[in-house]
């Protein structure tokens, strides 16, 4: 995939980018039957390019080539493997605005996030992963009898990388980095809306040094791509993110080949803030957890519980606040809210508002969808809905916030554990012991106090309940790429 760009002297401007192909064994080509798909650019409604739509017989050919690259690639020794993967960072710091723009074009991303956040959190990623490739390793074991115990860590062989529409850089570089660390091949299937940045970086992991097969890319949809993936015998592990109900689905067909899974799934996280907090903190931080990523964002916070003391004050600061957030052209400098990824996505957020007028929420801010070319929908905060509202239970992935008030410790953090997910959670006050005691109740993955999205690539995330299992990121994303081997040598 080439992408030529018309820059400006300062920013960045929507790229031509000509049609995308698979990328298998080192070689682009073409889908076996030619088929095709349009890339939608969300802020115009209108096509940018094609990329090939990938057959259950193009999965076959990506699954073999990463078999053939695995014996290589997984004798490889680490330090050779970091330098790659080290080279990979640099190259993704120096091509960050071309990545910018393709990242932006194709989610509806504002490049004055897409910069800080998409690109350099991939770069700090590869960089992580190269430094853990040259460390990880087994131990010497202490045995009740004459013996010289260790074990090992071994690769797992083929990797099977599903990753969504809404981060495609970065749940693809969680995924591939520590598997490449490792001494996996993958065969990468990023989701059908937005598929540009993935090969995108086939092209940069290979002018890292990445062998032919190591990393394969097929394009497609999820029904007849990710569903041959997920099936394939010739797969190891499936490292899967997107939605519940298509990750229980994932789980059940990787299930049937006995293969480890690892699922990163939906959330709807809550923040509490307590009569303590730091009101204007608290209130910016939730700001930036429900409208970041236009609200697409498994990890934002769309539910926010307030002290009752404080629950008129915030409501009128948050309706005025969020009026005023930028929405518009991911490619104004000054936007902080994009387009929703796909017109069905802002269908959704709709249909959510819809009902929580039904419920009785009281709109404070938003509400509507913006009227012409692109997927907008304007940032949105309702009030007074009952807990048990859909809109508050289930996950929206939106710019929409619901706001609850509580009474006590207690019920804020029931009502924060009170729906099936787990990804995340966070809470806002100025007593170091609430923070530590409310942490350890919260069921979540991942929990901030006093900020929301602080994540680094040395923390692991994932979630719990319905919001998956396994975790990405830190070293525990490397062991899950790896299988732990026992060798026990008599000395008697």
């Amino acid at each position: 995939m080439t992408v030529t760009e018309n820059r400006p002297a300062t920013g960045v401007s929507r790229p031509d980018i000509r049609p995308g192909q698979l990328f298998i064994g080192g070689q682009w080509r073409d889908a076996a039957d030619k088929a095709r798909t349009d890339v939608i650019d969300p802020s115009t409604g209108h096509t940018v390019t094609t990329v090939a739509a990938g057959t259950t017989g193009d999965i076959d050919d990506a699954v073999a080539a990463a078999r053939a690259a695995f014996p290589a690639w997984r004798d490889t020794p680490p330090r050779e493997r970091a330098r790659i993967l080290q080279r990979v960072s640099v190259l993704i710091r120096e091509r960050a605005d071309e990545i910018v723009g393709v990242e932006s074009l194709d989610v509806g991303k504002p490049v004055s996030l897409c910069r800080p956040v998409d690109v350099l959190t991939a770069a700090d990623v590869y960089e992580y992963y190269a430094a853990l490739a040259q460390t990880h390793a087994g131990e010497h074991r202490n045995v009740g009898f004459p013996a010289h115990a260790y074990t090992s860590r071994e690769p797992l062989g083929v990797v099977a990388a599903i990753t969504p529409f809404n981060f495609p850089l970065i749940l693809s570089s969680s995924k591939i980095a520590p598997a490449l660390a490792a001494g996996n091949v993958v065969v990468h299937k990023p989701a059908e809306d937005t598929p540009l940045s993935a090969l995108l970086m086939a092209e940069i992991l290979t002018a890292a040094g990445v062998p032919a097969g190591v990393v394969n890319v097929v394009t497609g949809a999820g029904s007849v791509v990710g569903e041959a993936l997920l099936r394939h015998p010739g797969i190891d592990k499936v490292a899967f993110t997107g939605s519940t109900t298509i990750g229980r689905r994932a789980a059940a067909a990787a299930g049937e080949g006995l293969k480890p899974v690892t699922m990163e799934l939906g959330g709807n996280a809550a923040q509490i803030v307590f009569e303590d907090a730091d009101v204007e903190r608290a209130i910016g931080s939730a700001i930036k957890a429900f409208v970041f990523n236009t609200g697409q964002f498994c990890m934002g916070g769309p539910r926010l519980l307030v002290a009752r003391p404080l629950y008129e004050t915030v409501l009128g600061i948050l309706g005025q606040a969020v009026a005023g957030v930028p929405v518009g052209d991911p490619f104004d400098e000054a936007t902080v809210v994009g387009p929703m990824a796909a017109d069905r996505h802002r269908a959704k957020v709709e249909e959510y508002v819809r009902l929580a007028r039904e419920d009785g929420g009281r709109i404070i801010t938003g509400g509507e969808r913006i009227d012409g070319d692109g997927f907008f929908h304007q940032p949105t905060v309702i009030a007074d809905l009952p807990n048990d509202s859909r809109v508050v239970q289930e996950e929206i992935f939106g710019p929409v916030l619901t706001v609850q008030p509580f009474d006590t410790e207690d019920e804020a953090v029931e009502l924060a554990n009170s729906t099936v997910y787990g990804l995340a959670a966070g809470l806002q006050t100025r007593d170091v012991a609430r923070a530590h005691r409310v942490a350890a109740r919260l069921e979540a993955g991942i929990v901030w106090v006093n900020d929301w999205a602080m994540l680094d690539p040395a923390m692991p995330f994932g979630g719990v309940k319905s919001s998956g299992f396994g975790r990405e990121y830190g070293p525990e994303a490397l062991d899950a790429y790896t299988r732990t081997k026992s060798v026990v040598i008599s000395l008697a």
